[in-house]
């Protein structure tokens, strides 16, 4: 049975891999997906041959529909031999892929065997029950996301969407700009772009020694005690100068969201590490003072200051002499073992890469913990604003904390719908679909971060609390295989390495690992649906969005069709000739870490009149 056959006038081909079937039984009928195809080999002799030959297909039953009526996945009952098999024609598949309620269905495009047929999805499954995107890199992965984005956020269909996109390379700016709140650091207001602050007393301990501190613990966790204790000493100080609502100073644990001067506790850590003490000129005689170098004037050369992050200088230790000039460390014995976690601290307060982070604007902090605003504005920025997405542009972002980073933004994030999931803003009235690009680049096997940390606990908890994931990579091998595991719809576009497709192929929840070795020869833009969200597994051509909204991703042009004479479709290429070049500009952008060009005015000539 292959080959082309005709129904009503319009030709279907027969047996080929991804196709349906349908095989009625009763008053119900059975679909399945061909799978494989293949011949067996001539027989021997002529009583060996079999009635319609040697050729043979293996279909995968996937559901089953009343006869006229809702088409529903999994099977009751299950065809026996010499059951006759029918090809799928367009009206079944209108049957199939148009059943449900309309509102809970979103278009993404249409089936890429009958244009005329729209590819839906289950918008109540594809957002809570998590999802993936996967294909190389060419494939169309990046405007394939941009398209899910754009139907996921129709303002007429869903006006009331969250959704926040982790956009690691700064794509998606251009391809969301009517429907995104961009936030960003060193921010283009020009652009619509606002700063990206991420106050980092919001981050939990663990979150926050790894990006301040990095490795604490010595074995024994006396360091991790002890810049614990200053922390939460440092919270309560700062709770009885500005009250927060719903706690108490006796409430406050080292994990508590609430503000404290980051300074003052590299200050006072600086101090407790390096101060020396001497007998107090003109006081009694167990009266100590700090020992602070002296200068030519005899007058002390530096106090320090926390929120200019200028450490105190001090004398060296001296035992011998008289009493009085005898200098002696502060603490006894001498605690030296914080000595480089501290001067790693304070390279980063000094650095302007992370201001967004330990000088976070209106969230900063003052010397007593007091802020201008708290974390219900920033949550209203993120996820509460008039837009229906919020893109967060890491692309300035050091790539040293990045994973730290991306964990603690989504603990944050979790942590606040968790505890919210009864209100109005929680995730159980209003879901939040968190799109993470380029996951594969901190959700590794090997990977223990906190990123992999954060997205393991949504993955497994989200769905009972609104919090939906979609993790976006071109190498889903390298994706720990439990997250993949979790994705309970997988869009599957072309991939060539066979241990990517091996990978999908696992994760997926229907056994069609026939369907999936046709991944390799895909078309750009095409993708294989499985999963929840979709009645059946589905071949579908994603629709695209306009070409003015696509994402910042196509490829370089080598070579730019045309000539002099007409003109060239684009800019640059090989085949056009180039003017000599100012590279002053490029390493003024460079120095600036921004892409945006602005042009600057040439500076008027005094001479000239």
């Amino acid at each position: 049975m292959t080959g082309l056959g005709f129904v009503h006038g319009k030709g279907y081909r027969i047996g080929q891999v991804g196709s349906f079937v349908r095989i009625p039984l009763g008053f119900v009928d059975l679909y399945g997906v061909v799978s494989q195809v293949g011949a067996g080999a001539a027989p021997a002799r002529d009583q060996e041959r079999q009635v319609y030959g040697n050729r043979w297909v293996t279909v995968q039953m996937v559901g089953e529909g009343q006869r006229g009526g809702r088409f529903e996945r999994g099977i009751s009952q299950h065809p026996t031999i010499e059951d006759r098999v029918h090809i799928v024609i367009e009206a079944d598949l209108r049957a199939i892929y148009g059943s449900g309620d309309p509102q809970d269905f979103v278009s993404v495009g249409h089936l890429a065997s009958a244009e005329s047929i729209p590819s839906l999805v289950n918008i109540n499954k594809l957002v809570t029950r998590h999802s993936a995107v996967v294909g190389t890199t060419g494939s169309g992965k990046s405007t394939t996301v941009a398209g899910l984005l754009n139907a996921l956020s129709d303002p007429e269909q869903y006006p009331s969407a969250r959704i926040i996109v982790f956009d690691i390379h700064g794509e998606y700016s251009k391809a969301l700009v009517d429907r995104a709140a961009v936030f960003r650091v060193a921010a283009d207001e020009t652009r619509g772009q606002q700063a990206l602050h991420v106050p980092f007393w919001a981050l939990s301990f663990e979150e926050l020694s790894a990006l301040a501190f990095g490795t604490l613990d010595d074995g024994n966790g006396a360091k991790t005690a002890a810049v614990a204790d200053a922390l939460v000493q440092l919270k309560k100080d700062a709770l009885k100068s500005q009250p927060r609502e719903g706690i108490e100073e006796s409430q406050v644990t080292a994990d508590t969201p609430i503000p404290f001067c980051i300074h003052k506790l590299w200050f006072d850590l600086h101090q407790r590490e390096h101060q020396t003490v001497m007998a107090k000129p003109g006081g009694a005689q167990d009266e100590l003072a700090p020992a602070y170098a002296l200068g030519a004037d005899g007058q002390p050369m530096q106090l320090g200051d926390a929120m200019s992050v200028t450490p105190p200088a001090y004398r060296t230790v001296k035992t011998s002499g008289m009493k009085t000039e005898q200098i002696h460390w502060s603490q006894s014995p001498p605690p030296l073992a914080l000595r480089q976690q501290l001067a790693g601290l304070a390279s980063k307060l000094r650095d302007p890469r992370l201001a967004f982070l330990f000088n976070p604007g209106d969230w900063r902090p003052d010397i007593d913990g007091k802020t201008g605003k708290d974390l219900d504005k920033l949550l209203e920025d993120w996820i509460g604003g008039p837009k229906p997405i919020t893109i967060l542009d890491l692309s300035g972002i050091p790539s040293s904390i990045l994973n730290e980073l991306i964990g603690a933004l989504l603990r944050v994030l979790y942590d606040a719908i968790f505890w919210a999931r009864n209100l109005p803003e929680g995730g159980r009235e209003r879901p939040l679909l968190m799109v993470l690009e380029e996951a594969h680049a901190y959700l590794s096997k090997e990977n223990s971060g906190t990123a992999a940390a954060a997205v393991r606990r949504i993955a497994k908890e989200g769905r009972k609390y609104g919090v939906g994931m979609m993790i976006v990579s071109q190498r889903p091998s390298e994706i720990d295989s439990t997250i993949l595991s979790q994705c309970g719809t997988i869009f599957a576009m072309r991939l060539a390495n066979d241990t990517d497709r091996g990978h999908v192929t696992s994760a997926a929840s229907d056994n069609l690992k026939g369907l999936f070795e046709m991944l390799p020869v895909l078309r750009t833009g095409e993708a294989i649906i499985v999963g929840e969200a979709v009645s059946l597994p589905v071949r579908t051509l994603i629709a695209p969005p306009p070409l003015d909204r696509r994402p910042d991703s196509i490829d370089p042009r080598v070579v730019e069709r045309g000539d002099l004479t007409e003109g060239f479709q684009g800019l640059g290429g090989w085949n056009q000739h180039c003017d000599s070049s100012d590279y002053s500009v490029m390493v003024r952008q460079w120095r600036k870490q921004s892409p945006h060009y602005d042009h600057i005015k040439p500076m008027a000539n005094d001479n000239e009149e």
